[in-house]
């Protein structure tokens, strides 16, 4: 079977922020990734230079867990993981949007976790993306987001075989990518914990060689 559809639930927003590719571009460059590669504070809610300069919950998520939604026809009662989950967000949208969903969050950082939203604790859990456990299509919907791109390539190999054995039917994975080399620069000056950074059909040939037939998006650094 081949891989699923190019989706586009993440770019419009990527693109619409403006990044100062040089602010992470010099000789400091790689002790701010190892002080990123920690996933604390500085990585979510720390400077600009570290992460993300504050990762709040902006509004994104509301739309991005509709449409998630609506593409994939989930039922009231879906059962949804989010690998790589941060704070919550996407999974705190999602209960809004039907409290009778079953959601679980798994992500590397104790930071985030310990900053989602209370009532959300329950649901998630500290994990890499290639040490998940659970049964064999155990959910109707699996995703992960600005995620896998950070694991080094045979911990990729098994996350994405992971996710696919984990898939009741329906999966949705977005990475960075990019297509020239404009984007190739400007992605490995911006990137902090990038790991695996691949072409589109680099991308692609790793997704078969995988068995993984979800769903994907690319962003890109133009």
């Amino acid at each position: 079977m081949s891989i699923g559809k190019k989706q586009n639930f993440i770019t419009k927003n990527h693109t619409g922020i403006t990044r100062d590719y040089s602010l992470r571009a010099g000789s400091e460059k790689p002790e701010l990734s190892e002080r990123a590669k920690k996933f604390d504070f500085e990585y979510w809610d720390g400077d600009r230079k570290t992460g993300y300069g504050g990762y709040v919950n902006d509004g994104r998520w509301q739309k991005i867990s509709k449409m998630l939604v609506d593409t994939y026809d989930l039922s009231t009662t879906a059962r949804i993981l989010d690998i790589g989950c941060g704070k919550g967000y996407l999974l705190s949208e999602l209960k809004k949007l039907n409290a009778q969903f079953t959601v679980q969050g798994v992500d590397i950082s104790q930071y985030a976790l310990s900053h989602a939203d209370p009532p959300l604790a329950k649901f998630l859990s500290q994990e890499s993306a290639d040490r998940i456990e659970y049964e064999e299509k155990s959910f109707d919907l699996v995703v992960s987001m600005n995620c896998l791109h950070n694991l080094q390539l045979p911990q990729l190999f098994t996350a994405l075989k992971k996710i696919q054995f984990v898939a009741k039917k329906n999966a949705y994975i977005c990475v960075e990518s990019y297509r020239n080399e404009i984007e190739k620069w400007n992605l490995m000056r911006w990137q902090l914990t990038c790991e695996s950074f691949f072409t589109p059909s680099e991308w692609e040939w790793i997704f078969e060689k995988c068995d993984y037939r979800g769903d994907y998006e690319f962003i890109y650094f133009e």
